[in-house]
């Protein structure tokens, strides 16, 4: 199992066990858009630091962002292995035709 699916594993299981002391679940309760709007937070974050070259900065936030990427899927009831199955789809195809068949 990689660490992104255990951190995934991590977050289904704060998601059933809900509580005060987890972030997580903190999120997730405060519903999909919520999650979603984090994540594009995150996501902006990463490109500042992207845009500025700052390597240690933009490896944390793209933690941050890949965490937060995984809360909204959860947020949304879109498994991880739906996306990574997706993924393994397009593989081994050229960005520009797999872009055209959609």
């Amino acid at each position: 199992m990689s660490v992104l699916e255990r951190l995934n594993a991590t977050i289904a299981a704060r998601a059933a066990e809900g509580g005060e002391d987890s972030w997580t679940a903190k999120l997730l309760s405060k519903g999909p858009e919520k999650c979603a709007e984090k994540f594009g937070e995150e996501a902006v974050e990463a490109i500042i630091d992207a845009v500025k070259g700052d390597r240690a900065a933009l490896t944390a936030e793209a933690a941050d962002v890949l965490y937060h990427l995984l809360v909204m899927l959860r947020a949304r009831d879109v498994d991880l292995a739906d996306v990574l199955a997706e993924l393994e789809r397009r593989e081994g195809t050229s960005g520009v035709a797999e872009k055209a068949a959609r």
